[in-house]
């Protein structure tokens, strides 16, 4: 989809996007005109994406670190003039039975899924209300924030928490003129999935390709989502053609989840 323009003037930030749905969303959001700071916990991956990116500045970024997070999303809007969008959106994946799940894998889902999430969110809102000034959220949330999925039960968990919070912090600042909305993608060709994919063949003594095909075989529209497909949607709704919209947790997924 061609957004060029829809965002013209704005400055956004941009969590997770050395690589992935991030690094399609910093290219959609610049695409569409806006000034794109990419941040990621590789540095050097942010930096790369912004080397593509016109007018991109770049910043290694812990969004398990509130201090860090804050200082981060303030000098990105020192560098660009200001902020008007933030996409929380950076996280990971691991891949277990619950009764062999460690307590490791569980933390870390909920630090970087969860309350990364929460930590970016309210960086941008302090930045916001202590300058009287509006903005707009995009959470990166899950097809697993809608619907339990097997051997991603503490993914699942914190994805459904982000559903949760996205709803919550969209009724408590909707009178300050702030929208927050989420997506929720579903099977998403990055190297996420790659890995998932492996996990997953290995757990249920499977072929790889055999897990993809059942991934296309759940998805109505007949083909594995493209990191494009969210980016565009996160465009949408931080335009003001989604000017009315705000506590939705949008399903990306090609028709995997219809509700």
């Amino acid at each position: 989809m061609s957004a060029g323009g829809l965002l013209t003037g704005r400055r956004a930030l941009v969590t997770g996007a050395g690589s992935g749905i991030g690094r399609a969303i910093a290219h959609a959001l610049a695409g569409a005109g806006a000034r794109v700071a990419v941040t990621d916990l590789d540095e050097a991956a942010a930096r790369q994406v912004a080397r593509r990116v016109e007018g991109a500045i770049a910043f290694r970024l812990d969004v398990t670190d509130a201090a860090e997070t804050r200082a981060v999303l303030r000098l990105s809007a020192v560098e660009l003039g200001g902020l008007d969008i933030v996409c929380a959106n950076a996280g990971v994946s691991t891949m277990s039975r619950v009764v062999d799940l460690s307590e490791e894998e569980w933390n870390l889902n909920m630090a970087v899924n969860a309350k990364g999430v929460f930590l970016t969110d309210q960086a941008a809102l302090r930045y916001w209300l202590e300058r009287g000034s509006k903005g707009v959220i995009v959470n990166t949330a899950s097809l697993a924030g809608k619907q339990g999925v097997p051997f991603l039960a503490h993914y699942a968990a914190s994805k459904f928490a982000v559903v949760g919070f996205t709803q919550s912090l969209a009724r408590e600042v909707a009178q300050h003129g702030i929208r927050v909305n989420c997506v929720c993608p579903g099977f998403v060709r990055t190297a996420m999935q790659e890995r998932e994919v492996a996990w997953e063949a290995q757990l249920r003594a499977m072929r790889p390709d055999a897990v993809r095909a059942e991934y296309i075989a759940l998805t109505p529209l007949g083909r594995l989502e493209e990191p494009e497909d969210v980016a565009d949607a996160v465009v949408f709704l931080a335009s003001d053609a989604a000017r009315f919209i705000t506590g939705e947790a949008l399903n990306v997924t090609g028709g995997v989840r219809m509700d």
